[in-house]
């Protein structure tokens, strides 16, 4: 029987291993642990809220180097100088990062939540957190371009240390009081940002790189490749159901007690998720870019920081603030979505790119990484 991973008459989620099929089923049972947890144990959210680094809570912390960590060491560095040197991808990006995914938030978060200030401020400040942490998972589980993220990632991740404290201003302040609305401020350094990126994107990002220098000069790179990152591939995924648990957990009795809340903060950011990956991939296809390049592309400039977007609200507006519960929300409604993308992401990959549908799709984001193997190399039933 021909292997499914291999098979390029398949349907895409057959083609998909059972690990990955199955992701949504996993994540909705973390979801439901974790708010499970933050019914059951009602000191959790305080004792969890006490274990940080600053404003930087350390489960959450721990949860997401474990997720990133693997991801960024399939990463081949080898080939970063030729992402980087496409410049109609880094064009692109910026573009969609720092001008139209802002602005988009803001127009919804009024559009929506025109009587609920609190709320819409913490969505504007979610939209302001450009993406550097799950994104990388979504586009792996995609088969996006490993590389192209990394040097996205990282491009944004620079953009947001200067301009997240400057947008804010704009979109808080400036813009309201131009157009005859109600303004807020955003008190935030420099510094409290650079610490948030160096330490989600910095310590994986260094940690992998090393991890691979390390891996092909002492072992060689068939040992890193075949042996090594399957060993190392399922922590991703324990990262990814520990963090949803442990956020979920932080608000568990709040999204119980306060669903219609919830509800609304929802409704933009769906239209938002939707609206940016829809119009990223559509300009990325427009534009001439491959698929794999082209998931990257949408799923970076619709993730968010959310990392960065809950601890500047806590930090601005306080833990307990409508600010904080907006910004805990985002990744709540964006795990799910976003997962939901990737499926749409893979049939767009047989619909708009038949030519890169005839190649093979790696077995799992979470195992061996043989997306670069020789068919003649894939197991066969």
């Amino acid at each position: 029987m021909t292997d499914l991973a291999t098979d390029p008459e398949a349907p895409v989620l057959e083609r998909l291993s059972m690990l990955d099929r199955f992701l949504p089923v996993w994540i909705i049972a973390a979801m439901g642990v974790g708010i499970g947890l933050g019914r059951l144990l009602p000191d959790l959210n305080d004792w969890l809220d006490t274990v940080k680094i600053g404003t930087v809570s350390l489960p959450i912390a721990i949860g997401l180097l474990l997720m990133m960590y693997p991801v960024l060491a399939k990463v081949r560095y080898s080939k970063i100088d030729e992402v980087a040197a496409d410049r109609t991808l880094m064009a692109s990006s910026l573009v969609l990062n720092w001008l139209v995914g802002p602005a988009l938030m803001f127009a919804l978060a009024w559009l929506l939540l025109p009587d609920l200030p609190d709320y819409r401020t913490g969505l504007i400040i979610v939209g302001l957190a450009r993406c550097i942490a799950m994104v990388l998972i979504w586009n792996d589980l995609a088969c996006g371009d490993r590389e192209a993220a990394a040097v996205l990632v990282a491009l944004n991740s620079v953009f947001q240390i200067f301009a997240y404290a400057l947008l804010g201003y704009f979109y808080l302040e400036l813009l309201p009081g131009w157009l005859g609305l109600d303004t807020a401020q955003l008190d935030v350094s420099m510094w409290e940002i650079a610490k948030i990126v160096l330490i989600f994107l910095g310590v994986p990002l260094a940690a992998g790189y090393l991890t691979r220098r390390w891996g092909e000069a002492s072992r060689g790179i068939d040992w890193y490749e075949n042996t090594f990152l399957p060993r190392i591939g399922p922590v991703a995924l324990y990262g990814l159901l520990f963090t949803i648990i442990i956020l979920f957990a932080l608000q568990g009795e709040t999204i119980t007690n306060k669903p219609v809340d919830v509800v609304r903060i929802a409704l933009p950011l769906l239209a938002y998720f939707a609206i940016m990956w829809s119009a990223s991939f559509a300009l990325g296809y427009r534009v001439g870019l491959s698929y794999e390049k082209n998931a990257t592309l949408a799923f970076t400039a619709s993730g968010n920081n959310f990392e960065l977007a809950i601890a500047v609200a806590i930090g601005v507006f306080g833990v307990t603030s409508g600010q904080a519960l907006a910004g805990v929300v985002g990744p709540l409604i964006e795990v799910p979505v976003l997962v939901g993308l990737v499926y749409v992401a893979l049939w767009a990959r047989r619909r708009f790119y038949p030519e890169a549908e005839a190649m093979p799709l790696p077995p799992s984001s979470f195992e061996p990484d043989s997306r670069n193997r020789p068919l003649e190399d894939e197991p066969h039933d």
